[in-house]
């Protein structure tokens, strides 16, 4: 059953229309990955699916339930959660605060609660506290906890993003290009934790230009090319289509795919 269905959405800005009748749908402890060229039209179909902008036509729903159109915090609430292409961290808060971020939404105290300083305050500020420290040991990064974000390595802060995103307790994901910038060392360990997030069920929707981690994780690719859908299918059907590899891959990009899936 799919969890989230995407049905012929698009978007135009002025006279450029930047998705173009895209579908697509995810199941539970599916990685599905969005590939393409830049320009392709992938950040903007996040948007879209994300609350971010509002689909000119289509529609998008999570779990049988039509949302296009809500705001991204309603989303939220509904178990959709996304990272950003470039970081949105906290610099000068800890690790582990900019974890507990994430959790304000499951959070129950009120404003009053907190200004009386009430002992179900305490108990819940506890509560975050031990539940943001698991998540960082989760992602790797518990060593880090009490540093400032600021002082991170670039491929621990990807990691951070995602363990902030995963306090939402998500049922969909989507990462934009969650590996961009890592050396290689940091994109396996990105590989790692995006296969156990699937494997506990979230369904995970990736950007990503690394071919290598692309190839080895989906279980399905759409690829993208002008806002529209060039193909669809497992990784293998993908490195082997000859309109992609032209349009996209190139010879070396297939080459770098099919050592990925060796």
């Amino acid at each position: 059953m799919s969890l989230l269905q995407v049905e012929n959405t698009g978007i135009s800005f002025g006279g450029l229309v930047a998705v173009d009748n895209v579908s697509f749908s995810v199941s539970p402890g599916e990685v599905f990955s969005i590939i393409g060229p830049n320009g392709a039209g992938k950040t903007t179909l996040f948007n879209i699916v994300t609350g971010v902008y509002r689909t000119d036509r289509g529609s998008v729903s999570l779990a049988g339930e039509k949302v296009a159109g809500l705001a991204p915090h309603l989303l939220v609430k509904r178990g959709m959660v996304r990272t950003f292409q470039n970081l949105q961290i906290f610099f000068r808060m800890t690790a582990l605060e900019n974890v507990m971020v994430g959790f304000h939404l499951a959070e129950r105290s009120s404003l009053l609660s907190d200004l009386l300083g009430l002992p179900s305050v305490s108990r819940q500020n506890r509560a975050t506290r031990e539940a943001a420290l698991a998540l960082l040991e989760r992602v790797g990064l518990a060593a880090y906890a009490a540093m400032p974000a600021g002082t991170l390595p670039y491929g621990a802060l990807k990691r951070l993003e995602i363990a902030r995103a995963l306090a939402s307790e998500p049922k969909v994901l989507l990462l934009d290009e969650p590996a961009a910038g890592c050396n290689a060392v940091e994109s396996e360990a990105i590989d790692n934790l995006i296969t156990g997030i699937a494997s506990g069920g979230v369904a995970v929707v990736l950007i990503e230009h690394d071919m290598k981690l692309v190839m080895r994780i989906s279980d399905r690719i759409l690829v993208l090319a002008e806002g529209k859908r060039l193909a669809e299918g497992t990784p293998e059907v993908i490195r082997h289509d000859p309109v992609v590899v032209s349009a996209y891959l190139g010879e070396h990009g297939a080459r770098e795919a099919a050592r990925a899936q060796g």
